[in-house]
């Protein structure tokens, strides 16, 4: 017999631990699924708000986080029926706040539940002043609150925290130019998308916190870590000596490769080397130079804070690594173990700044390694760290290589940015000679739906609604497709975490 809202309720606040997590979410799926707040809700929202009264804090911090869900699942900027039952009782959750020795947890779902009202701004804002909040959760709190000002409005630069987004004053310039030039209908979408984003990392922390306790932030004590910026690339390194395994991305005929460049034999087109990479991209209509997401990732310092703030924060979302079970260390040791290059380069695909470029330069020796990214202010970032390393600015759906050339391959959390992930991986295993291996660090889906859900709200290059994670049956399939044998595979959390090998 199917249980009521109420008696869902009530399984949940008086469960024992091992049975919370179920309890939680066959209470939640009985009133919220894929983002939408089902039929029940409304009338089983004041049950909700009168629980608190009687649940231990952590139970608290569910509640909360439901409340949090049922009310964005309403239309931003609309008084919903739920947002304005929730809202009346604004100074309850106010005073939840304000008290000390809590559930880490039920704060941090404290947080996400108020994102959702920023007609409340002033108030909220004024009862955190106290608390001494972490600086990352308040400064998403702020900017999830502030209205929209076109004149001021920063765009593509917030996540996962604006304060931890140091900018020069030319690219408050350069950013101020593209923004001004937005019409306003995408000036407020794109708005919204990073508003969305914001309080699905927000609460993608809480849910996390309110199973496994205060979250951790992980230091990067490698050597290989970036701590400052990085010089500017004055050359390209030499690429001559993998000439051989080099190919015309438009016609698959073979590049003659200087300093200055690469000619094709074939097709006779013509790429340049400039800013410490041969550029091999052949873009087929030009970029719109309104595409905010790319516009954002054109800075100076982009390698800098994406190694430092924007890929620790998507292993977090993505992998479930709030509490730093992946750490840095980890990778590089999987990396440095599983890669089993045989003869031939070994390609750093989709090397972006050159982080995990750096274990793999120093494991196999610069001069074999090839790193390829579509980025070129990554790989101009890459080129000024790493001068001795040949990098090319290529696509990683055609990628610029004869068959059977290539020794080894590494694709280090990049598979789950790319449009055709099987087509990727079936290039890979065009590429890879006999033996050689593919290191491969992605992301599954979320089994659990709430998980799932924070999972979606992530906008990158490409995917302005979602980017779509994989399944591991998925990937199996896909590698054996590419005649790639799995001989290693690790899944912590929402990690997938392989090493397959060529066929001989």
């Amino acid at each position: 017999m199917n249980q009521t809202p109420v008696e869902l309720l009530t399984a949940f606040t008086t469960a024992g631990a091992e049975q919370r997590d179920a309890a939680y979410r066959q209470l939640v799926a009985a009133l919220w699924q894929d983002g939408r707040a089902s039929e029940l809700a409304p009338a089983a929202v004041p049950a909700l708000l009168t629980a608190l009264d009687r649940a231990p804090a952590d139970r608290q911090g569910g509640l909360i986080l439901l409340l949090g869900l049922l009310v964005g699942s309403e239309q931003p900027g609309v008084d919903g029926e739920l947002a304005g039952t929730v809202g009346k009782e604004l100074d309850r959750f106010l005073d939840l706040l304000a008290e000390r020795d809590a559930h880490p947890g039920r704060t941090l779902a404290l947080l996400f539940l108020l994102s959702h009202f920023p007609a409340e701004r002033d108030r909220i804002l004024a009862a955190t002043e106290p608390l001494e909040l972490a600086q990352d959760d308040l400064g998403r709190l702020t900017r999830v609150l502030q209205p929209l000002d076109p004149a001021t409005a920063v765009l593509g630069r917030v996540w996962p925290s604006p304060d931890e987004w140091v900018l020069s004053e030319a690219e408050r310039a350069f950013d101020r130019s593209w923004v001004d030039a937005l019409a306003p209908a995408q000036l407020a979408a794109t708005w919204d998308g990073d508003t969305r984003m914001l309080i699905g990392y927000s609460g993608a922390k809480a849910y996390w916190a309110l199973r496994h306790g205060t979250t951790q932030v992980v230091a990067d004590t490698s050597p290989h870590r970036t701590t400052e910026l990085s010089a500017d690339a004055t050359g390209t390194a030499d690429l001559t000596h993998h000439a051989g395994v080099l190919r015309c991305p438009a016609c698959a005929g073979r590049l003659t490769v200087s300093a200055e460049g690469a000619h094709c034999t074939g097709c006779a087109a013509d790429y340049s080397s400039a800013a410490g990479h041969l550029d091999l991209f052949e873009r087929s209509e030009p970029a719109d130079p309104k595409d905010v997401l790319q516009n954002a990732a054109a800075m100076r310092n982009i390698g800098l804070h994406y190694e430092t703030v924007l890929r620790p924060a998507f292993l977090r979302l993505m992998g479930g690594n709030f509490g730093g079970q992946v750490t840095p260390a980890d990778e590089d040791r999987y990396i440095v173990e599983h890669t089993s290059p045989v003869d031939g380069p070994v390609l750093d695909l989709a090397a972006g700044a050159g982080r995990w470029t750096a274990v793999l330069a120093e494991a196999v020796g610069s001069e074999r390694l090839i790193a390829l990214d579509l980025n070129p202010a990554m790989l101009t970032w890459l080129s000024g760290r790493l001068p001795d390393v040949p990098a090319v600015r290529a696509s990683a759906q055609t990628l610029p290589f004869d068959d059977a050339t290539l020794g080894a391959v590494n694709c280090w959390n990049a598979l789950q940015a790319m449009p055709d992930p099987a087509g990727v991986i079936a290039e890979v295993g065009r590429c890879l000679k006999p033996g050689g291996s593919f290191t491969l660090l992605t992301f599954q889906q979320a089994a659990d739906p709430i998980d799932r859900h924070f999972q979606g709200t992530f906008r990158g290059p490409g995917f302005p609604d979602g980017m779509p994670l994989f399944a591991l049956a998925d990937l199996r399939a896909w590698l054996a497709a590419a005649g790639l044998t799995i001989r290693d595979e690790y899944a912590p959390g929402t990690f997938a975490v392989i090493t397959a090998e060529r066929a001989a």
